[in-house]
């Protein structure tokens, strides 16, 4: 095991030296904030190189890349190009609040992705089938933003029951979040997963469902719900586990539009500020951590693999 987690480690730290080198290209590509402090009229060219000396965007952009990666080895990820906060203090206060409704978003989505797919699975071509896999199809189908649009208007315009922005009353005391704040943004990024989910976990539960050692358990007389949840949902835990790893991306980048629209104080307002106004040390900041929680979940998931599954083997030439 510790062979194997050693390997997926050192992949994971290669593959995410060449994350950071492709985030730095396409910035550079895009542009520099000094660009942007141009062509007014009380801003010489002097006052511009001067500026871009004391930012260290007047060199050429492989010695950026190498300074900017030499300082955050040392835990330095710079400061910000508009308000000069440490980014890393910028990011610890965004945190958070993202953390909260991710992690929120993926347990509500996995609830009604596992009760439904299962359902779906043991009521096959069924009325009751055909109705959970349509509205997973209408989940996965309606885009993100519309949902939240949509929500907005019911409860928050017409009913007025829930607020439409924020985490919490202005003016309130303490860092903790008002739940009536996190329904919506929370059930928005929830539909679009479970939407996903439930045809990949129903798929899954059929397929072990129709095993022959399955009926032979069902006609001994063991018990339906024994016989789904022991056996059949233990079998069929791996490609649910995958389907799991995959959300991960999935929330860090829906949650930058939702948290957008409900003005939810996370990583994802903070990254879209920081982009409109070509923040670098910020941007870059929000990819690294973006990409070390992605590579983190694909490692846990592959370990999870080996803890469900003892057939797989974790060293040799039979590793996967």
């Amino acid at each position: 095991m510790a062979k194997y987690i050693l390997k997926r480690v050192l992949i994971a730290l290669i593959v995410l030296f060449g994350i950071t080198i492709i985030d730095f290209a396409i910035m550079s590509l895009i542009g520099n904030p000094i660009e942007m402090m141009s062509g007014g009229p009380k801003v010489s060219d002097a006052m511009l190189a001067r500026r871009a000396e004391s930012m260290g965007l007047d060199k050429p952009v492989i010695v950026q890349y190498f300074n900017w990666l030499a300082a955050v080895l040392h835990g330095d990820f710079g400061y910000s190009y508009t308000d000069y906060l440490p980014v890393s203090g910028k990011i610890a206060s965004h945190l958070g609040p993202t953390l909260i409704l991710t992690v929120s978003a993926l347990i509500l989505s996995l609830i009604i992705a596992v009760s439904g797919g299962i359902y779906s699975a043991t009521h096959t071509h069924k009325t009751s089938d055909y109705v959970v896999v349509t509205l997973s199809f209408l989940g996965q189908s309606i885009p993100g933003f519309f949902l939240a649009l949509v929500l907005i208007y019911i409860f928050a315009v017409k009913l007025g029951w829930l607020p439409s922005n924020g985490m919490r009353q202005l003016g309130t005391a303490g860092t903790a979040v008002d739940i009536r704040y996190l329904i919506m943004p929370c059930i928005t990024l929830a539909v679009s997963m479970a939407g996903r989910n439930i045809r990949y976990i129903r798929s899954a539960m059929l397929e072990i469902l129709n095993r022959d050692y399955l009926r032979t358990a069902e006609a001994r007389g063991i018990g339906q719900r024994r016989v789904i949840w022991k056996h059949a949902f233990k079998n069929a835990l791996i490609p649910i586990l995958t389907v799991i790893g995959m959300e991960i991306p999935g929330l860090f980048g829906g949650s930058i539009i939702i948290e957008q629209v409900f003005s939810w104080p996370g990583l994802g307002l903070l990254t879209m500020n920081a982009v409109l106004t070509r923040d670098y040390p910020v941007i870059m900041a929000v990819c690294l951590l973006s990409a070390v929680v992605v590579l983190a979940a694909n490692l846990v998931t592959d370990i999870l693999y080996a803890v469900v599954d003892p057939t797989v083997r974790l060293g040799g030439k039979g590793a996967v």
